[in-house]
């Protein structure tokens, strides 16, 4: 297991998921090689809660990185989740489709985020 997908797995300790009781981490590489990790945090009313792979990179962001290598993404279960159509649109806001995103089960399967979200609305739907 590389350093990314250890960052992700500890992440998840600071998971709140009282609700669904499915704790999530993430980490995200910049292309400076800073590493920003995210957990889940649930809401009683589940459209308030925040994804592990949102917080992962919307702290990066804050801190002014704009340029993505690659994500991890863990849950307590080890089960090869991958980001929701949510994150997925989230992460091509700033990353494009050759973004390899690594998950955690049995064979460590990766996918680009291409793969994952193909078409994606993108800036360029806006004429940006």
């Amino acid at each position: 297991m590389d350093d990314l997908m250890q960052a992700a797995r500890d992440a998840i300790d600071a998971s709140y998921a009282p609700y669904s009781e499915y704790r999530v981490g993430a980490a995200i590489e910049t292309a400076d090689g800073s590493v920003y990790t995210g957990c889940n945090i649930e809401n009683a009313n589940y459209s308030n809660s925040i994804h592990a792979e949102e917080l992962a990179i919307g702290s990066a962001v804050r801190d002014g990185h704009d340029e993505f290598v690659r994500l991890a993404v863990s849950s307590d279960k080890r089960d090869g989740v991958t980001p929701c159509g949510m994150c997925r649109q989230t992460l091509s806001e700033f990353c494009d489709e050759s973004l390899p995103i690594v998950t955690d089960g049995e064979d460590g399967t990766e996918y680009t985020l291409g793969e994952l979200l193909p078409a994606t609305i993108s800036p360029a739907h806006l004429g940006k």
